[in-house]
């Protein structure tokens, strides 16, 4: 053996979960997630956002996501990878169904195992 690892999480793999985001592919965005991952909105009754673990609460909330607000994007700004840890900055664009239009600047703060989301910490710009 060499001492050398395999790395958890490369760009590339960060620009297959920026993509299947830009595409709105429910699918693909779950597939990303490991069987036991997290993800953690902004929003939420708690200090920490609101937390959908696993990938069948994480699969509702991202077609409850897209079904209301069918030109969410996500536009990538920036990204970084130390170990099995990532983040991405991001200007996310949204019109939903009542019209109102929203815009944001926002983060997420990855943990990776073996190619896959465990964690997936959402952190935006509130807007007043």
């Amino acid at each position: 053996m060499d001492g050398s690892t395999v790395s958890d999480v490369t760009l590339e793999r960060l620009h297959e979960i920026a993509a299947a985001f830009a595409r709105r592919d429910v699918g693909g965005i779950v597939a990303a997630f490991a069987e036991d991952g997290e993800f953690r909105n902004a929003r939420g009754p708690h200090y920490w956002g609101e937390s959908f673990k696993g990938k069948a609460a994480i699969r509702g909330y991202f077609e409850r996501l897209f079904s209301a607000s069918g030109d969410v994007t996500w536009r990538h700004t920036a990204e970084f990878i130390h170990g099995d840890r990532a983040v991405t900055e991001w200007h996310r664009t949204a019109t939903l169904a009542s019209g109102e239009r929203q815009e944001w600047l926002g983060c997420d703060l990855y943990t990776f195992r073996r190619g896959l989301i465990v964690m997936k910490d959402t952190y935006v710009k509130v807007v007043i």
